[in-house]
């Protein structure tokens, strides 16, 4: 794609979506992350300096499992995207991409026209069932609805769950205990397997972290196949890149 568009993330964690879109030839610069000690609420991105913006807030506080993780004790975390939306709004790009759990409210931001559409990791043909919600937004004078991602003709012959943040803690076994919930997670599941369903390399690590740290790492990102499928509909959406 002849000059690369300029992308910023938010909330990049281990930078999973922006590796899609690099792949898809965006140039993408990564934002702060709690994970490296950034703080979002103190970031001021330059106005008029990107073309899109991309991220996916924190989901945990309306995810499906939220209240049985705050019945074993631990903090939710905080309700993120205004800031998804303030950051938006200072650096003014033409379009902007927000991806999360289904029942995350939309983001908030005057002067763009929003287009929002579910897609599951396992209608593009791969293994992990992942259902995420995905808010595409672009300036309202020249507004454009997102083309949507080709699917598979017919989905994998086989089913993996959702690959969960949880998986390589202690906290996850006594997620399971709940019936409802156990039918809907993995259980003994390696960080080699984790990191296959995810759509990462074979090989692929995370030195410096913890086994729990890279299961969080991991298990928080949009698969590799999903946010290319993205990436790809947004080339073809405003820049007219057909693949060949």
């Amino acid at each position: 794609m002849p000059n690369s568009p300029l992308v910023l993330s938010l909330f990049p964690g281990i930078g999973l979506l922006d590796m899609a879109f690099e792949q898809e030839g965006f140039c993408v610069v990564r934002g702060p992350d709690l994970l490296w000690g950034g703080d979002i609420k103190s970031f001021h991105p330059p106005a008029g300096r990107f073309d899109g913006v991309i991220g996916g807030p924190p989901c945990q506080a309306f995810s499906s499992l939220r209240f049985l993780i705050r019945s074993q004790g631990h903090k939710i975390a905080e309700n993120l995207i205004p800031e998804f939306s303030r950051c938006v709004l200072e650096a003014s790009p033409e379009w902007f991409l927000m991806e999360n759990v289904r029942k995350a409210p939309e983001p908030e931001v005057k002067g763009y026209q929003l287009d929002s559409f579910l897609l599951n990791n396992r209608w593009l043909g791969e293994k992990q069932s992942r259902l995420r919600k995905f808010w595409f937004g672009t300036k309202i004078t020249d507004g454009k609805f997102l083309a949507r991602p080709q699917l598979a003709a017919l989905e994998h012959i086989d089913f993996a769950t959702a690959v969960l943040a949880c998986e390589l803690t202690g906290g996850m076994s006594k997620l399971t205990h709940y019936p409802r919930v156990s039918a809907r997670v993995h259980k003994g599941r390696s960080f080699p397997l984790m990191c296959q369903l995810q759509g990462l390399p074979e090989g692929f690590d995370l030195p410096p972290f913890t086994r729990e740290g890279k299961g969080k790492a991991v298990g928080n990102g949009v698969p590799l196949p999903m946010g290319r499928a993205i990436a790809n509909a947004i080339k073809l959406t405003l820049y007219n890149d057909h693949d060949d």
